[in-house]
């Protein structure tokens, strides 16, 4: 019985360690009552603001309902959600510092950044493109033609990087100008300002979508790179991700993520009605199907 009861202390000594050196933004949320969702406010339809400036989108709406899983988890009778701004610069910095448990907006899942931060299951596979003006002249399909022109993209963001990659390798004499958020980088072109913007084909044909003159502008369908986006999580916190990765696998078996994706992507959404018609990629029906955090673009194809 003595031996017996050593190993019962010694099993649950071993249990407590691995929360504690697991749980710590669990810890932090139930002590607080609060959780703090990081989002784009102009990447229409993932995350963005709505007529009366609350946060909405296809991410946001997903995040939420993980949010009440976490409060199950927890066993709190109530969780507050509290919303905070980021952009493509500042989201993983202010994940990292605690500012926000979670970023919810239209972040690529990559092998980088998994240096810095962990990604729940992929929700979206976007394909990077470019977009420009009808009458500009290029070819949005041949990064060639905008030799010794400008393009514009998020600084921080894996399309920033992407273009500044493909720019170097073949001595194109791009300028490539760095905008806060899709809607910068987008008024931009509309403007004049530059040639073409580089962006994820969902951010690209929603952006169109609403402007004021959607037939100015033509996009790409030939993708340069593929872009898996996730939910963005603390890295090296095993237990808020278990609770967190198991709330989207979840959504993705009863068909929620479906149901959302159906809402903002193939409905009139807020704020103007406007339905996107955007229908879902083999390669996200892939990835609801079989659930994966990779950030390699090969487990998408």
């Amino acid at each position: 019985m003595k031996a017996l009861a050593t190993a019962t202390v010694v099993a649950c000594l071993l249990s407590s360690e691995a929360v504690a050196q697991g749980a710590g933004r669990l810890d932090k949320i139930r002590e607080s009552g609060s959780i703090t969702l990081g989002y784009p406010e102009t990447s229409v339809p993932f995350a963005y603001l709505d007529a009366n400036q609350k946060p909405i989108g296809y991410t946001v709406e997903i995040c939420e309902q993980v949010v009440q899983s976490i409060k199950t988890a927890l066993k709190l009778p109530k969780l507050e959600i509290r919303y905070a701004p980021i952009t493509s610069a500042t989201r993983i910095q202010l994940l990292a510092n605690g500012t926000i448990d979670l970023e919810c907006g239209n972040t690529t899942n990559n092998v980088e950044r998994h240096k810095l931060v962990a990604f729940a299951p992929t929700i979206f596979v976007a394909q990077v493109v470019l977009v420009a003006r009808k009458d500009g002249g290029v070819d949005v399909n041949d990064p060639n033609s905008f030799r010794g022109k400008a393009i514009a993209a998020q600084a921080g963001g894996q399309t920033f990087k992407v273009i500044t990659l493909i720019n170097a390798k073949s001595n194109l004499g791009i300028t490539v100008v760095p905008g806060k958020d899709t809607a910068e980088t987008f008024l931009m072109l509309s403007t004049g300002r530059v040639a073409g913007t580089a962006n994820d084909d969902g951010l690209a044909y929603a952006t169109v979508a609403t402007s004021r003159t959607p037939d100015d502008f033509v996009i790409g369908s030939k993708g340069l790179e593929t872009a898996p986006y996730g939910i963005v999580e603390p890295k090296d916190d095993p237990a808020f991700k278990k609770v967190v990765d198991e709330a989207v696998i979840d959504m993705m078996k009863n068909g929620q993520i479906v149901a959302l994706y159906d809402k903002y992507f193939n409905s009139p959404i807020p704020p103007h009605g406007l339905n996107l018609k955007f229908p879902m990629s083999a390669a996200l029906k892939r990835a609801l199907a079989n659930p994966t955090d990779s950030g390699d673009p090969a487990a998408y194809e």
